[in-house]
């Protein structure tokens, strides 16, 4: 089945800003010239049997640092038609969702979004899960290939309750706003006096008079807000967004549709590791550095459960999620592989043990250029300082374990910091 974005002939049609060069345009220098962007997408997931992509992202529009700079200091726009929708209703669904993930359901409330796994019996996960209870229904955002698996999943285990459960991606469509001024976007596009939400909060607006469901969930160190949006009118309620910078950008562009690459490389710098890139199916929660957010060890019983106890108990997986914090220029690849460093220099490379493999890496802006990663390695080589080789542009670089979050804002008492402007 292929999983594409309603919005793509919007996509082609927005205009980008760019400063005219004065030298080419006498007294033009406080205009814009408007240019079409040159929009570029990348495959996500899996392809169909006759290997054509069953869903494309937008990488970028064209101007990446420009995007980058959204999520810094304006708000970037990014659609994700990867993102599936699954819907639960009827009077049990929380108790029932609760006796099936690992999170802790049954207490979840109107206007509350809880993060959680759903395991197979042998305690691997099957996918990663937003759980978004809106007072009359359940909506779960999960990467839009798990949608249907996981819906077949949870109905093997239904039986007398009072649940129904539907596969709705082809019903709702997702979007995000990244950046410090999402609220105002959020503000704006819904003619409202002001705008708060406190992570992992969620309300229903209505945007362009269509009713959409908001959920705060910061991935890139700034604020993060999700749209969750009625599929037949994502194209209005996408014009209206845009539209918000003619009020908060002035006359600088503070909102603007960015791309994957820009959101991967905000979200590897504030330590937000995904499914599918950082951990996946093979993986156990312990493994994945998200296991605070998406384990409860005070609830009961759920698919999977035993082996999360055990590891638990035990103390220490197989291998863990690590930052990688590179100490010199080269920027290694996903899938690079990571060696344990020897205490002596000359013992050659393929001596050295393998430990585990770069998922991540990107280039940070905020730390000066510096190459950073996400590594998977052996739990015992995963002490925060110990000394890393990296297979990274034809060499072995050196490295060293941090932790997953590379940068974040300063306290409100100090100043925020930022990468340079840009119009």
């Amino acid at each position: 089945m292929a999983y594409e974005s309603p919005l793509r002939e919007r996509h082609a049609t927005y205009q980008q800003p760019r400063r005219p060069d004065p030298a080419l345009r006498p007294g033009a220098a406080t205009g814009f010239q408007r240019t079409a962007p040159e929009v570029q997408y990348l495959s996500w997931g899996s392809a169909d049997p006759g290997r054509e992509p069953t869903c494309q992202i937008v990488s970028t529009f064209g101007d990446l640092e420009s995007e980058y700079a959204a999520i810094r200091t304006g708000a970037g726009l990014l659609e994700s038609p990867n993102r599936g929708t699954i819907c639960v209703e009827g009077a049990d669904r929380c108790e029932f969702l609760d006796r099936m993930l690992t999170q802790q359901v049954k207490d979840l409330g109107p206007g509350q979004a809880r993060p959680a796994f759903l395991l197979n019996r042998k305690g691997r996960i099957e996918a990663d899960l937003l759980l978004i209870e809106t007072g009359e229904r359940l909506l779960i955002d999960v990467d839009v290939h798990r949608a249907t698996p996981t819906v077949q999943m949870l109905e093997r285990f239904l039986f007398l309750e009072d649940v129904r459960i539907e596969e709705a991606s082809g019903q709702w469509h997702h979007l995000a706003i990244h950046g410090p001024r999402a609220a105002d976007v959020i503000t704006a596009a819904a003619g409202i006096d002001s705008f708060e939400l406190e992570p992992m909060a969620s309300a229903t607006l209505q945007i362009a008079g269509v009713a959409s469901v908001v959920v705060r969930r910061d991935q890139t160190g700034e604020m993060g807000l999700q749209l969750i949006c009625p599929l037949d009118q994502v194209e209005t309620i996408w014009e209206r967004l845009i539209a918000t910078d003619e009020s908060i950008g002035g006359s600088r562009r503070r909102v603007r549709p960015i791309g994957w690459h820009a959101f991967n490389v905000a979200r590897i710098e504030a330590g937000t590791p995904l499914f599918h890139l950082d951990f996946g199916s093979d993986s156990l929660p312990h493994e994945t550095g998200v296991l605070d957010d998406r384990v409860s060890f005070t609830k009961g019983c759920y698919l999977g459960q035993e082996i999360v106890a055990r590891t638990q108990s035990r103390g220490r997986p197989r291998q863990r999620l690590v930052g990688v914090r590179m100490a010199t220029d080269h920027l290694p690849i996903a899938g690079a592989e990571v060696y344990q460093a020897s205490g002596e220099p000359s013992t050659p490379v393929e001596d050295l043990p393998a430990i585990g493999v770069i998922t991540s890496s990107t280039l940070s802006p905020m730390l000066g250029a510096a190459p950073i990663a996400f590594g998977r390695i052996k739990t015992d080589c995963a002490t925060e300082g110990a000394a890393l080789l990296v297979a990274a542009e034809g060499e072995q670089a050196q490295a060293t374990v941090s932790g997953l979050r590379f940068w974040a804002p300063t306290s409100a008492s100090g100043p925020r910091g930022g990468p340079p402007e840009r119009a």
